[in-house]
């Protein structure tokens, strides 16, 4: 994968600017301590060690004032990786450990003091053998819901929910990467940090056109939740492309009485020559709207008794879509559910309806569920603000809450799926929405092979019901089947490789498929498995961990082809 950032350099030089003399702490109690930072060098580069307990890290500049606080997870016995925290205007780091000290020992003992560096580099050269080739990761620590997508000047902006400072969930962020063609993707330097209001989670970006907030035509304008003791709605805005964001100073801009007030995904409603702003709120979506994107009015909610309710309603997105075959166009809104999957865990449900710029109608009634994918790593939809050509494309999260944070990697954790269309079609009573890669996808097509690989796409023409087996030299495999009669499709990872890190990981999951499925097509990367039905009626995506790639394949029931991937 194309991914690249200013500091983040190869291991060569990494070598070269080094410092790796042991680090003094201060001690100041059995659970506090300070450090001096190098000051001349960029970085310092933390030990990280995923067991032990988190330590509250603040760092103190010019004056005694507190410029950061990220939570880290320090080496007390062993060093499993590094993160990298900029120096900028720190000088000393302020830091308070937690857990037991009985068990952990002295803390002037810890590792991190011995482990910790002072560097101008650090070397995201990939460590993991799970790491996709063409699928989008960060370059290093915790990654889960897209956030702040949209299309400018031909390019893909994608941020995410990231945590710098570990690969477990905490000190959530916003990192950015680029793409011109929604495969290949640069990294860009952190777009929103945390700060007085709160930690930073999910949410939108739209390209204001007209300047109806007053940033500048065609600002880019950001719209997160603030976590902190309460959620509200912040803004941001942009105005050289996206490539930098400046905070709005009247933040919060709304706020709720209620805990869970989150993820808003804001949208220019022609209609009513408003901004419309679908907001989660426990279990229901509220729809408000402004003019300005600075006054926002309350217009309405959804979701009482409609659809699954087993878990918190997460990250909406609602979109016009015109249904396939008929020129008829309905709304879809998309309700991210976690937990409450088909499966278990986290998963994205969604409504087909209208909405007339103040309330959402659902067509269907309130006890049917329809879910976008019925894998059990598909979570957090959400869709690119401005695409060209009117496109709906969508991006998600490849993981799943139930075992995120035990997958087995270490450097980085979580990648999201390939990017997908999505549209509408009509079986019996009730529309769908269809699933499908995108035309970029088509380009990673490459040369004909004899047997997969551990990066490829296998296409197989359908004759009735199919039968496809994955499988590697160690008996690890990976079954699907395709019933005809029952018009199901199945894949089963219960023996695909380690699935011993949670036991909610090997399963099978099982789709409709509303018809015969005629062709198949599976993307097979290092760690994962997406299916989809050719014309876009059936998508599942899963997880897998093998101990080394599926170069064995074996189909009853029609013809494979299989495509190298070229990156």
């Amino acid at each position: 994968m194309n991914i690249k950032t200013a500091i983040l350099t190869t291991a060569a030089t990494m070598a070269c600017t080094m410092a790796y003399a042991q680090t003094h702490p201060m001690v100041l109690s059995d659970n506090h301590a300070m450090v001096r930072l190098e000051q001349g060098k960029k970085l310092v580069l933390l030990p990280v060690e995923e067991k032990a307990d988190i330590a509250n890290v603040r760092v103190i500049g010019k004056g005694n004032h507190c410029t950061r606080r990220p939570n880290v997870r320090l080496a007390v016995d062993n060093v499993d990786y590094y993160v990298p925290l900029e120096i900028r205007d720190g000088q000393t780091l302020d830091i308070i450990f937690h857990g037991d000290r009985r068990k952990a020992g002295n803390l002037k003992d810890f590792a991190c003091w011995k482990e910790m560096k002072f560097s101008d580099t650090f070397d995201t050269t990939n460590r993991e053998r799970f790491r996709p080739l063409y699928h989008h990761t960060p370059l290093y620590g915790w990654m889960n819901d897209p956030n702040g997508m949209f299309y400018k000047d031909g390019e893909w902006h994608l941020c995410y929910q990231w945590n710098p400072y570990g690969s477990q969930w905490e000190n959530m962020t916003w990192g950015h990467s680029v793409s011109k063609d929604l495969i290949h993707w640069e990294a860009l330097p952190t777009a929103i940090e945390a700060d007085a209001v709160g930690t930073i989670f999910s949410g939108s970006c739209v390209v204001d056109k007209d300047n109806t907030a007053g940033f500048g035509k065609n600002a880019v304008v950001a719209y997160y939740t603030s976590a902190a003791e309460s959620q509200t709605q912040s803004m941001a805005y942009s105005t050289d492309g996206g490539r930098t964001f400046t905070k709005y100073e009247k933040n919060p801009v709304v706020t709720a009485g209620v805990p869970d007030f989150r993820d808003p995904h804001l949208f220019w409603h022609e209609g009513t020559k408003k901004w419309i702003m679908p907001l989660a709120v426990g279990q229901e979506m509220q729809f408000y709207s402004s003019a300005n994107l600075k006054d926002w009015t309350y217009e309405s909610s959804f979701g009482k008794e409609y659809g699954n309710h087993d878990g918190v309603w997460e990250c909406p997105d609602l979109m016009p879509l015109t249904v396939r075959g008929t020129g008829q166009q309905k709304w879809m809104l998309l309700c991210n559910i976690n937990p409450g999957g088909p499966f278990g865990g986290s998963a994205t449900q969604y409504f087909i309806g209208q909405f007339d710029g103040h309330r959402f109608t659902c067509e269907s009634k309130p006890e049917v569920t329809k879910w976008m994918d019925y894998g059990k790593d598909h979570y957090a939809t959400v869709t690119f603000d401005n695409a060209p050509e009117n496109r709906r494309v969508a991006i998600v999260w490849m993981s799943n809450w139930q075992y995120a944070g035990a997958v087995p990697t270490k450097q980085f954790r979580s990648a999201n799926a390939l990017p997908r269309e999505l549209g509408l079609f009509n079986d019996g009573a009730e529309t769908y929405c269809t699933v499908t890669p995108t035309k970029e996808v088509d380009a990673l097509r490459g040369k004909k092979l004899k047997k997969p690989t551990e990066a490829c796409e296998v296409v197989v023409d359908v004759k009735g019901t199919l039968e496809l087996t994955l499988a590697n030299q160690k008996g690890e495999q990976v079954v699907m089947r395709y019933d005809q009669q029952k018009q199901t499709f199945a894949m089963d990872r219960t023996k695909s490789g380690d699935v011993s890190f949670s036991e909610a990981f090997p399963v099978e999951t099982v789709a409709p498929t509303h018809g015969n499925i005629r062709q198949l097509r599976l993307f097979i990367d290092r760690c994962s498995i997406e299916a989809f039905d050719a014309d876009g009626k059936m998508a599942m995506t899963n997880l897998v961990f093998p101990s080394e790639p599926y170069n064995v394949i074996k189909v009853k029931g029609g013809k494979a082809t299989i495509y190298g991937i070229e990156n």
